[in-house]
């Protein structure tokens, strides 16, 4: 038996690989069934505020009709996330394909967060390696060192109001429509395709529609399904009990058992948020598809260990800013209220 220092039972890594393995394995027809039903429903959903819209129906009705087409949105975005591992169909070209429309249809360039999501995989939990595809986190002694300009940047992006409305706005509307310059040129092409597809949307809606109703139909649906996704991508790493260590202590699977939540929602939002909560496993193994990991964490063992983040007990991470190493776990700012400025002891967090 290998023993894992964190975990509260030892771990056989080789015994957890080979009962993981079989669920890593695609299935074409229930990627297909998940398509059928979740895009159908969604265009349906969207074809139908648009007609509300031309008939002049109340705008209450469209907002009204916006909620269910933003949760439908978000299990759509988790097809295109399982396209980026290559997960979703066995097929690299169908996922490729996959993932480049249901890119479009959740605003978000396929190679360009492809590669900074890969990215994220091998750093989650890695406080020397901070910076891409995470939620920005420091230490309290680098924020004690830190500046006041910085440490008031820091206060805003983790205020929940800044994070759950102004940042997903952010994401959807202006991140993900800029080129990052040190982005290769595959990551770079698939931000110009897809603001040209946006683009080409927008003007064929404008052109029949109305870019009026358009905005009244499409920016409801992306204001609900982003922030929700955001928070989503929150929990997921930054709870109560969370795991952080050194580059040099750093292991890959407490990473994943640890620092990834296993965030149990009632099983009708489970549904739609695709299975992500189980995103220990995910962290696990990144080639299971979403509509395997219930499978695999019934069948598991080793993962019925793992304490699950429930929906109330999340809330608190909100007040969770600052990530102790003396007492390896996360802070509040209200925590080190009165502690001295002093400077960092350790190689601070990347810039931002």
């Amino acid at each position: 038996m290998s023993d894992s220092r964190c975990l509260q039972v030892p771990i056989d890594r080789t015994r957890l690989s080979r009962e993981i393995a079989p669920f890593g394995r695609a299935d074409t027809r229930k990627g297909v069934w998940q398509l059928v039903n979740t895009v159908v429903p969604y265009l349906g959903l969207l074809a139908l505020m648009v007609y509300g819209r031309v008939q002049g129906w109340h705008w209450a009705l469209t907002l009204v009709l916006a909620l269910p087409a933003a949760v439908m949105m978000i299990r759509v975005f988790i097809f295109f996330h399982d396209c980026c591992h290559d997960s979703f169909f066995s097929s690299r070209t169908a996922n490729r394909i996959t993932g480049w429309v249901t890119g479009i249809l959740t605003f978000t360039p396929f190679d360009d967060w492809k590669q900074s999501h890969q990215r994220h995989h091998t750093t989650a939990g890695d406080l020397d390696n901070r910076g891409t595809g995470d939620v920005w986190t420091m230490t309290v002694e680098e924020y004690l060192a830190a500046s006041r300009r910085k440490r008031l940047g820091y206060r805003l992006v983790r205020n929940p109001f800044f994070l759950l409305l102004v940042v997903p706005f952010y994401l959807s509307i202006i991140a993900y429509r800029i080129p990052r310059p040190s982005a290769g040129r595959a990551a770079v092409l698939s931000v110009l395709l897809t603001d040209l597809a946006l683009l080409a949307i927008a003007v064929v809606a404008s052109r029949t529609i109305g870019l009026g109703n358009y905005l009244l139909v499409q920016v409801p649906v992306i204001v609900i399904s982003w922030t929700s996704g955001v928070w989503l991508f929150y929990v997921q790493h930054q709870f109560e009990g969370t795991h952080w260590s050194r580059h040099e202590e750093w292991e890959p699977i407490e990473a994943a058992l640890l620092g990834s939540s296993y965030y149990k929602l009632p099983r009708v939002l489970q549904w739609f948020t695709g299975n992500i909560g189980l995103h220990h496993i995910h962290h696990l193994r990144p080639r299971i598809p979403n509509y395997h990991l219930q499978a695999c964490q019934d069948a598991v063992p080793a993962l019925q260990h793992i304490q699950p983040l429930t929906l109330r007990r999340s809330l608190r991470s909100m007040a969770m800013n600052l990530w102790d190493e003396k007492q390896q776990k996360l802070v509040s700012f209200r925590a080190i209220r009165g502690l001295p400025r002093r400077r960092a002891w350790r190689t601070t967090s990347p810039a931002r």
